[in-house]
């Protein structure tokens, strides 16, 4: 492994597992110094074992005090943090449903944390790098996205989906309003990705296999499949890069 995030600062979100915990570590292994946030502190604590230099923090993405206690914890000495990773998000399997079958509190709950969860993450990863000048200007917001934001994939998951394609506008939005400070902002896309988030489908044959059908490379993505472009977009080779989609789906979005 290389140093390609030597000397930077890293916060990821859900990093206690799945693809928040991947990037996370692959991130220590590139030379950052990561802060692993996640409500589940007990499971971020476990995270970071092993790993010099990184820190575990309790962060709840949906309560504004947790979000910005724990950034105020991070920041605490001083350092600049250079990159923030939103990824936290719940799929809330046997509950999201086709709108005529969702009940709102389901909608509210799957709102709640992966769009304004994000919103909140980003709102204060935002606070913390404007203002700032010389070799510390600026920074790299990561926000992970999905294909169901994209096309009908997540037909099945109308909260879901809706968040999805919200957080892919708040990037947008977030990108061009701040692009003069030096903050780039991108999402991240993967696609079908085996995880705890998704054991409803990696734990029935019959539904892991459609879902592997519409993905054209043939196989099921792994959180080692999106630890590359997340290193790309925390890192200097990125510095052009901002408001953008990068698809790691297998080409899953672009049937």
């Amino acid at each position: 492994m290389g140093e390609r995030l030597h000397g930077k600062r890293a916060l990821v979100t859900g990093a206690a597992s799945g693809i928040g915990r991947a990037v996370a570590t692959r991130f220590a292994a590139e030379g950052a110094q990561v802060v692993f946030a996640d409500r589940d502190l007990i499971g971020a604590e476990q995270a970071v074992q092993d790993l010099p230099g990184a820190v575990a923090v309790r962060m709840d993405v949906t309560d504004e005090d947790s979000v910005r206690a724990a950034y105020e914890q991070v920041l605490t000495d001083g350092a600049p943090l250079d990159v923030v990773v939103a990824n936290a998000g719940v799929q809330l399997f046997g509950q999201d449903a086709p709108i005529a079958d969702l009940d709102l509190e389901v909608w509210r709950r799957t709102i709640e944390v992966n769009l304004t969860g994000t919103f909140l993450t980003v709102k204060h990863a935002v606070r913390a790098m404007t203002g700032r000048s010389g070799a510390n200007r600026g920074g790299s917001i990561i926000c992970t996205g999905s294909p169901t934001g994209l096309n009908g994939e997540g037909r099945d998951f109308t909260a879901y989906s809706s968040s999805k394609a919200g957080v892919h506008g708040l990037v947008r939005t977030v990108a061009a309003a701040y692009a003069h400070e030096g903050i780039r902002v991108n999402t991240v896309v993967p696609g079908y990705t085996e995880t705890p988030l998704v054991t409803a489908i990696s734990g029935d044959e019959a539904s892991r296999a459609a879902i592997v059908s519409r993905t054209p490379l043939g196989r099921a993505g792994t959180p080692a499949d999106v630890e590359g472009i997340m290193v790309y977009l925390a890192g200097d080779e990125a510095s052009f890069a901002t408001g953008a989609i990068f698809r790691v789906d297998g080409g899953m979005t672009s049937l």
